[in-house]
C-alpha cells in the first residue's frame, strides 16, 4: 500500500478542512447516501472536530493529497440526532465514542485503508477510556432506483470488525438527495461495538 494513514487529533484537523470537505461531498454523492452537499455545511460540520481536543480525524494520504478520511468524537459532543437513541437503548453517553463517517476515493478501495480507519479510531477510543464505539448508517430499500447493479452494502465488513447492527436503535438524518429539491428525512440504523 503506497498510501499512509495518519491519526490527526483535535485542532490539528484545521489544515485538512478544505480537502476533507471536497472529499466528503464527492464520495457521499455515491449510493447509498446520494448526498447533494454544500461546501459551507461541510466546513461547519468538520470544524466541530477541530474544536474538540478528544476528537479524531484519520486521513489517508497519497503524498500530500487526501484520498480518504474517517472521523470520531465523544458522543456527548455530537449532535442531538445521535445521543437520544443511544440513551434510550441504555448507553451512557459518557462511555460512547461515536464514529462519524469513513470516506475513501474509489481508486484507493480494497487496499486495507477502511480497516486501518477503524483500527485508528478504536485505538483512540480505548486510549480515552471509552467502553463503546458506535456509528449509524443510512437504510435504503433493496429496490431503490439509484441502487447500482451488484451493489454490496458494508454490513459484512462492519460485522467482521466486531460491530453489531441494532435495528432497534435508529434515528433520522435529513439531507437533499441528488434528485430532490429539498432536504428529506433518511432512516439511520446504529452499529455498536463493546470495547474490551
Amino acid at each position: 500500500m503506497t498510501v499512509r494513514v495518519e491519526s490527526i487529533p483535535g485542532a490539528d484537523v484545521a489544515r485538512y478542512l478544505e480537502p476533507l470537505a471536497e472529499l466528503r461531498m464527492r464520495v457521499f454523492r455515491e449510493f447509498p447516501y446520494l448526498y447533494e452537499g454544500s461546501r459551507d455545511y461541510e466546513r461547519r460540520y468538520l470544524a466541530t472536530y477541530a474544536d474538540s481536543p478528544a476528537s479524531l480525524v484519520v486521513v489517508a494520504l497519497d503524498g500530500e493529497r487526501v484520498v480518504g478520511a474517517a472521523t470520531a468524537m465523544p458522543l456527548e459532543q455530537h449532535s442531538d440526532d445521535v445521543v437520544p437513541p443511544l440513551q434510550r437503548a441504555g448507553y451512557d453517553p459518557k462511555t460512547v465514542y461515536y464514529f462519524g463517517e469513513s470516506v475513501l476515493d474509489p481508486a484507493y478501495r480494497g487496499q486495507g485503508i477502511g480497516r486501518a480507519f477503524f483500527e485508528h479510531r478504536e485505538r483512540r477510543a480505548r486510549e480515552l477510556d471509552y467502553r463503546v464505539a458506535a456509528f449509524c448508517a443510512v437504510d435504503r430499500p433493496a429496490d431503490h432506483p439509484r441502487r447500482p447493479p451488484g451493489y454490496t452494502p458494508h454490513d459484512a465488513f462492519w460485522t467482521r470488525r466486531g460491530f453489531v447492527k441494532r435495528p432497534d436503535v435508529t434515528t433520522t438524518f435529513s439531507w437533499r438527495d441528488l434528485d430532490e429539491d429539498a432536504d428529506s428525512p433518511k432512516p439511520m440504523t446504529f452499529w455498536i461495538k463493546e470495547l474490551t
